[in-house]
């Protein structure tokens, strides 16, 4: 397909300035989202301005970009089979994946009663291993949230802790932002104030550039109502060591 006469490029000359002006699906997006007020921080989630069929329209838009940085990377993308159609696959990847946290919609979190007489009142943690990026270079960054809670009157599914970790893992990250992200997510979800995020993790940024750091790590926690007691937090650090040395 013909990217320029794709109807998510619509073109007009701007008689005043003498520009020509490209109304790009993004643009549009971006307008909706301003004139809600919203940010939209490599961090956030902006599904609930995207239309249909608009995801698609940004994949094209961002091919062509992609294409023009691999150009100016003085790259033969026409003869070199090996580039071909790269543009296109950072495209993908970029929305599908690397940042999918961005365009989908939160996941459906179903809470169910924690009352009666198998009310459970201890401690309970889930192992999240989860991939994001750095917002700075995105350089990939890889690690696991532990993610604690003494639950108050209801609970969610074990699997729904790591697919809200892992929705907010996949989109331009500080590790420190991504921790209180989670934290408050977590809050909201079960309904309990007592609530503890820690992640460990590697950097790409750290590992790829710069300092060269083969061997570094990365570790945020965030501690919450109960959690904020030491004998608590020992606990749950406790359950993270074991999680940590725990062979199957």
């Amino acid at each position: 397909m013909d990217l320029d006469s794709h109807p998510g490029y619509k073109y007009h000359y701007t008689r005043m300035s003498g520009v020509l002006d490209m109304d790009t699906v993004s643009e549009r997006i971006k307008s909706r989202i301003k004139a809600s007020g919203k940010r939209f921080f490599a961090c956030d989630n902006v599904s609930e301005f995207i239309q249909e069929g608009e995801e698609n329209d940004l994949i094209l838009e961002l091919t062509k970009k992609f294409n023009s940085v691999i150009d100016s990377l003085v790259i033969d993308r026409e003869n070199d089979p090996n580039s071909r159609e790269t543009g296109k696959r950072l495209a993908k990847m970029y929305v599908y994946e690397l940042m999918s946290g961005r365009y989908e919609k939160a996941p459906k979190v179903t809470a169910f009663p924690n009352t009666g007489d198998n009310i459970y009142s201890g401690m309970l943690v889930v192992r999240a291993e989860i991939k994001s990026m750095c917002s700075h270079h995105h350089q990939p960054v890889r690690g696991v949230a532990y993610i604690g809670i003494i639950p108050g009157q209801k609970v969610i599914g074990l699997s729904k802790y790591i697919r809200i970790a892992q929705w907010y893992a996949r989109r331009g990250q500080l590790q420190e932002e991504l921790c209180e992200q989670i934290a408050k997510a977590i809050t909201e979800a079960t309904g309990t104030s007592d609530v503890a995020v820690h992640i460990s993790a590697t950097h790409g940024c750290c590992e790829n550039r710069g300092v060269n750091a083969a061997n570094s790590l990365t570790q945020t926690t965030v501690v919450r109502g109960q959690f904020h007691a030491m004998d608590v937090k020992k606990e749950f650090f406790d359950n993270i060591t074991l999680q940590q040395t725990f062979k199957q």
